[in-house]
């Protein structure tokens, strides 16, 4: 069995998602079952709703689990063990500060080791900081009888970390993150762009990098640009508030300048805010308004255009600069007017106005 132990005391990063993932991943190649187990034996630093934010994220990356549990569960064990161990261990050489804090508390190597034995645990990737940790955990087992086996995987630090909530915030999709820290660690990745069971079917312990890595925004951008891409139409819609696949093909539009969930939703914004009939253009804009409102329904673009032309009068600029402007909300948007209309043309009068 594997686990991942993340400890409810901050905001996850790409560090402890970089872990939980490639655990997953292994279990999954082993066919072994996967634990979540809360560490959350420190009252003191324990954040409220920690805990159930970490299991929302793992959602998110669609990383399931076969068993969760918080590991104040098992204190009344814990402390079973620990007087037993205490009992037993008479010599000198035992230091007992692995065992107990200072205020008499649990240690979390103390509280970890014994789970890991109960659970039988017995494949661990974790960050090379943990190392000292893992050692006295070893020991912990070994001081316990435990005699099972346990194989750990140590992974460099990512230099520089991100939390997972910022990654979110500034508008990038789980499948780019998971994919973003697989090939982090798996350069030799068959491709650059891939999903999770995709992911399962390469991945190789035996390629990761010893040396430390560091998270690099522009590469992240780059990926997450290429999901966006791949995503249904429909469901991107859905990030913008809309249920429609041509919202998402217009967002898709955008792609050329943008990288982003939020960069795009930028875009469609424009596209739906009422314009300002003050600045340039304004004044043409109030003719193809009001002649928008009383036109038929036009299929294509090329048509609409003519009708416009023909029933202000106006041409060159002075049509299509003003036409850009109350279809897109920026004179210098790239897409082309003829893709973007076919996208809007349910919407012309709330975008026209």
């Amino acid at each position: 069995m594997l686990r991942f132990a993340p400890s409810p005391t901050s905001d996850m990063d790409i560090s402890n998602l970089r872990v939980a993932i490639l655990n997953y991943i292994v279990a999954k190649q082993k066919n072994e079952k996967f634990l979540v187990r809360i560490a959350d034996t420190d009252k003191i630093k324990n954040i409220e709703g920690k805990d159930t934010e970490i299991m929302m994220i793992l959602e998110k990356f669609a990383i399931g689990h076969d068993l969760v549990y918080h590991q104040s569960q098992h204190l009344n064990i814990h402390q079973q063990l620990a007087l037993r161990l205490l009992k037993e261990k008479k010599s000198k050489n035992f230091d007992s500060s692995i065992i107990m804090n200072s205020d008499n508390t649990l240690t979390e190597n103390f509280a970890s080791a014994c789970d890991d034995m109960l659970s039988e645990i017995n494949f661990i990737i974790c960050e090379e900081t943990e190392l000292i940790n893992t050692e006295k955990q070893i020991y912990i087992k070994s001081s316990l009888g435990y005699t099972e086996p346990t194989e750990y995987i140590y992974i460099p630090t990512i230099e520089n970390k991100i939390t997972i909530k910022e990654l979110f915030e500034q508008g990038f999709i789980p499948d780019a993150i998971l994919n973003y820290l697989i090939l982090l660690d798996n350069p030799k990745a068959p491709k650059e762009i891939f999903t999770l069971p995709e992911a399962i079917e390469w991945f190789d312990l035996n390629n990761i990098s010893k040396e430390s890595v560091k998270f690099d925004i522009n590469k992240l951008r780059f990926i997450n640009h290429e999901h966006i891409k791949m995503m249904d139409d429909k469901e991107l819609s859905k990030l913008f508030g809309f249920a429609d696949s041509d919202i998402g093909k217009l967002a898709k539009l955008y792609l050329g300048e943008c990288a982003t969930i939020n960069e795009l939703e930028g875009k469609i914004r424009y596209i739906f805010t009422p314009k300002d009939f003050d600045k340039e253009w304004g004044e043409q804009m109030r003719v193809i308004e009001k002649i928008i409102f009383n036109a038929p329904y036009f299929e294509e673009f090329d048509e609409f255009k003519k009708y416009i032309a023909k029933e202000s009068g106006l041409k060159g600029d002075n049509l299509l600069k003003p036409l850009r402007v109350l279809l897109t909300g920026d004179e210098k948007s790239k897409p082309k007017l003829s893709e973007i209309y076919p996208l809007v043309k349910s919407y012309i009068l709330e975008v026209a106005s």
